[in-house]
């Protein structure tokens, strides 16, 4: 029988040839690619699967869902009703009590609202926290309270700024101890030039009885001589906004002081006190007649029962003294000192009843127990606030023409007035909140009109938006809506106007501000960017130590400068990058936060020795008029330099001229604040750098001699020229500051084609840089304002201290009604690092230090002198420090040594220069 054979078979194969298994394709398909590694190309230390590492820098949070409960569900429907809403923010210097008094408010307990881990560490606040909560007034009202509890440390003042910005009133923490400090002076300019309400918050009278020991009349004598310093500092502020028809005041029977101590959870005024006396004792005497006897140099005779003005009897005393400090004394004393039968029975004559185990607590928790009961409720706090500080849709009024960019005449702006919730969606940005895994951020702002809702699609409008350049702009997605509650959070589906809200889903494009508006509404404007009353001026450099994880730890910069609002990050030229901050626990927090929150746990970053920010300066008037030439030869532009008249430039960072007030407006300010001559007065051009630069350009070509529509033809290339020269001095690439640049004289071409900006910008760059070079040039430094709490036995010790550091002390003046004094002066920036540390260790830790930038300061010497010899290792002789600064600096930066002659001069203003003997200096 025939069989057929099989193609191939019993043909010879090769071993290698042979086929024993089924290959990829044939197992998985045609589709599926197959990738072959080489063999332990994983590290050994390093798993194959990683395991989810969950971070968390926060305490333990809650996030309550859409199943509310019966008090949140109430505060969600009196969102509804703006009228009882009030927008608080407490803010006072550091270690004043403010996070221990939001305790007391919330009835918590452990410093509530740090909610960081690394605030709880530190003991201070890093980071504002908001709260929504429901407070009972005196009258039985309840009232929806957002508020902020804000940092107290000088270098944490933006975060303060940040919250008052949405904020319709301010409620100023001071110490009963420590009174007025420097921060309190800074939060109170904030304040102020916002034109927001402020009452005062009078907190820890504790230590008056309990530390100080003070008797109650010199008790008094200290509380009014805190507020009067209070009031004098108001009174001395310039200029007066406009929301203010006279200074505010602060004064008990107004009303707009509460006395509190958060630590044994009692507060209350002058009239909630009267009512105590009127609950009490009965009657129906005027409460309001009352209060209003309870404060200031008014006695009470208990012999006659009657108040008077003037002491009548040497046994009359100050009615504060009788009817509140003396009984407050009393039940501190003899809570402190009695127990038994003692205590019951003094405790029942106050109203107050103790269980047996309550009885036989120690005296601290005993007498906050006793306090607490015997005020009850922060009613008066709240009925203080809700009189002093105006509901959303009455401060939209004067808020909104302050913070919106755009015309109050279009619809957007009107809704926002009226705080109407069926206008168009307008929601303002101020600050983000990063989430427990600090990958990703909350926005949290305030609803300023229409209604916000989640799951919904709305336009996300950039600081730098405008309508001439609206690419700062993009289409996000609200995913949820919370209402911050401390440590709690409640997800809510809408927020209508006049309430603060926290959104998930819209921070990408944020990186300090934002407006939110609907996605149909094309004509909106962006709010106001935030003003801060001090500037970042110390700068550090970071690097990662493995080269391969920049990228990580860029990415981590920038989630710095989305959450600290004056922080700055910038990549010099040489390619390092520059954290910029206000102070050293400043910088130290974002280092904390760049190293273990927002890169990996495996990225280590180098950093150099901070440094200071500078600016470059003149002092004279160019020797010259200097002049520079386009590339192209077609154009030629001629100015001169000289020094800004003293105080203009801060004038003009404070914005207290600006171009858009009009002409006629900016016309007269020069005129009669500064002497200006009418012609100077109207020519001028622009401020610089930005639209508030502390520099001005000036127009001061004479119309004969000039071709006036060619001038004006290339008038936007010669600011942007004068913008880009006064951002980066050639110095050391620092900012101009308080120097004015006088156009004297342009030759334009007639041709569109050879004036365009290419050639007219970096000309204008060039000749700004050659008149301030034969101005001589000075450099700048910044200065702190120091303010030293200290005994008296150290203050030999600090002088000395200071004495080193190049520092100026002012004054040393002791603390009414304490053993301590205040020793004020000023140091500069780049000498104060470490200064803390110094002072502790030689003052035994007595001596307590704030530091605050204040002002620019020249720095001794001549930058541009080559004769000066810098040798390493050695300090700098004062006169030589300013070229100590800029050749440092510039190496730094990675620029040659001295300043380069041929880089600013034309040869034909050379040429000029040595037939006029003028000496460029460098």
């Amino acid at each position: 029988m025939d069989v057929d054979k099989v193609p191939g078979e019993g043909a010879i194969v090769l071993h290698e040839d042979k086929k024993y298994y089924p290959d990829a394709e044939e197992v998985y398909g045609e589709d599926v690619q197959v990738v072959v590694g080489e063999e332990d190309a994983q590290p050994i230390e390093k798993p194959i699967i990683a395991p989810k590492v969950e971070k968390n820098f926060n305490t333990a949070t809650k996030e309550k869902g859409k199943k509310l409960g019966s008090q949140d569900d109430y505060i969600t429907h009196l969102m509804k009703e703006p009228k009882f809403i009030r927008n608080v923010s407490l803010a006072g210097h550091l270690g004043h009590g403010k996070t221990t008094f939001m305790d007391y408010l919330l009835n918590e307990t452990g410093r509530y609202t740090d909610i960081r881990l690394d605030e709880q560490d530190r003991g201070i606040s890093i980071k504002p926290t908001p709260v929504s909560t429901l407070l009972e007034s005196e009258k039985g009202k309840n009232y929806l309270f957002n508020m902020f509890d804000t940092p107290g440390h000088v270098n944490f003042i933006d975060e303060v700024c940040a919250s008052t910005a949405i904020s319709d009133g301010v409620v100023l923490v001071v110490d009963a101890v420590e009174g007025v400090m420097v921060n309190t002076k800074q939060i109170l300019r904030q304040v102020l030039s916002q034109g927001l309400p402020v009452v005062l918050l009078f907190n820890k009278m504790d230590r008056l009885i309990l530390e100080l020991k003070l008797p109650p009349h010199d008790a008094f004598r200290k509380i009014q001589h805190v507020i009067g310093e209070l009031n004098t500092f108001i009174s001395e502020y310039t200029p007066l906004h406009p929301n203010y028809s006279r200074p505010p005041r602060f004064s008990p029977e107004q009303g707009n002081v509460c006395f509190s101590s958060g630590r044994y959870g009692f507060s209350f005024t002058v009239k909630s006190f009267a009512r105590i006396y009127r609950d009490f004792y009965g009657g129906s005497f005027d409460v309001d007649r009352f209060s209003k006897r309870l404060w200031g140099d008014i006695y009470y005779s208990e012999e006659t029962r009657k108040f008077s003005r003037s002491k009548e009897d040497n046994d009359d005393k100050i009615s504060f003294v009788t009817f509140i400090l003396e009984p407050l004394y009393k039940i501190f004393g003899k809570v402190i000192s009695e127990e038994g039968k003692e205590l019951k029975k003094t405790v029942d004559d106050l109203g107050v009843h103790l269980f047996r185990y309550e009885q036989r607590l120690d005296a601290e928790p005993l007498l906050k127990l006793v306090a607490s009961r015997f005020f009850e409720n922060p009613s008066g706090f709240v009925e203080m606030c809700v009189e002093a500080f105006p509901n959303p849709v009455d401060s939209a009024q004067s808020r909104v023409p302050w913070l919106y960019t755009g015309s109050m005449s279009d619809p957007t702006a009107q809704s926002m007035l009226k705080c109407d919730k069926d206008g168009e969606l307008m929601v303002y940005i101020t600050k983000l909140f990063h989430r427990n895994d600090a990958s990703t951020f909350d926005a949290y702002g305030r609803v300023m009109s229409g209604v916000l809702k989640s799951d919904s699609q709305v336009r996300v409008l950039g600081e730098s938006y405008t309508e001439d350049d609206p690419e700062d702009v993009a289409i996000a997605e609200t995913q949820r809506l919370w209402l911050a509650q401390g440590r709690h959070k409640i997800e809510i589906d809408s927020a209508p106007a006049g309430s603060w809200v926290l959104i998930e889903g819209v921070d990408n494009t944020i990186i300090k501000t934002a407006t939110i508006c609907s996605t149909k509404n094309d004509n909106a404007r962006v709010f106001s960017r935030l003003s801060f009353p001090t500037s970042a001026v110390v700068k550090i450099a970071v690097e990662p130590l493995s080269p391969s994880e920049l990228p990580k730890m860029v990415e981590g910069l920038r989630k710095i400068e989305k959450t600290y609002p004056l922080a700055q990050v910038k990549q010099e030229e040489s390619g390092e990058h520059v954290v910029i901050g206000t102070g050293e626990i400043h910088l130290d927090c974002i280092m904390h936060d760049l190293r273990k929150m927002y890169t990996e746990e495996d990225v280590e970053v180098k950093v150099a020795d901070p440094v200071t920010t500078f600016c470059e300066t003149v002092i004279e008037t160019s020797a010259m008029k200097c002049f520079a030439e386009t590339p192209n030869k077609k154009n030629k532009i001629a100015m001169m330099a000289e020094p800004l008249e003293k105080g203009l430039a801060t004038a003009i960072e404070k914005k207290a001229v600006s171009l858009d007030m009009g002409k006629k407006t900016v016309r007269m300010y020069f005129e009669n604040e500064f002497g200006w001559d009418t012609l100077a007065a109207r020519s001028v051009w622009a401020f610089g750098p930005d639209t508030q630069g502390p520099n001005v350009l000036l127009d001061d070509t004479i119309p004969s001699e000039v071709d006036r529509p060619g001038l004006l033809s290339i008038k936007d290339s010669v600011v942007q020229g004068f913008q880009w020269g006064t951002r980066e001095g050639p110095l050391c690439d620092e900012r101009i500051r308080g120097v004015k640049f006088k156009l004297m004289d342009a030759s334009v071409a007639e041709e569109a084609i050879h004036k365009g900006s290419g050639q007219i910008i970096p000309t204008a760059r060039r000749v700004a840089y050659s008149a301030f070079l034969l101005a001589n040039p000075r450099l700048m430094e910044p200065i702190y304002a120091v303010e030293i709490v200290t005994p008296v036995d150290c203050i030999a010790a600090i002088y000395t201290i200071m004495a080193r550091r190049r520092g100026n002390l002012e004054s040393d003046e002791g603390k009414p009604g304490t053993p301590l004094y205040v020793v004020k002066g000023y140091v500069p920036i780049m000498d104060s690092f470490g200064l803390e540390t110094d002072l502790r260790t030689h003052t035994q830790g007595q001596a307590f230090i704030q530091s605050v930038f204040d002002h620019w300061s020249i720095v001794p010497g001549d930058p541009l002198d080559r004769d000066i010899v810098l040798r390493p290792l050695e300090p700098s002789q004062p006169h030589f420090l300013a070229r100590d600064y800029m050749v440092k600096t510039r190496r730094r930066k990675g620029m040659a040594e001295n300043v380069s002659i041929n880089k600013y001069f034309d040869d034909e203003m050379l040429l000029e220069m040595a037939r006029q003997d003028v000496e460029p200096g460098m």
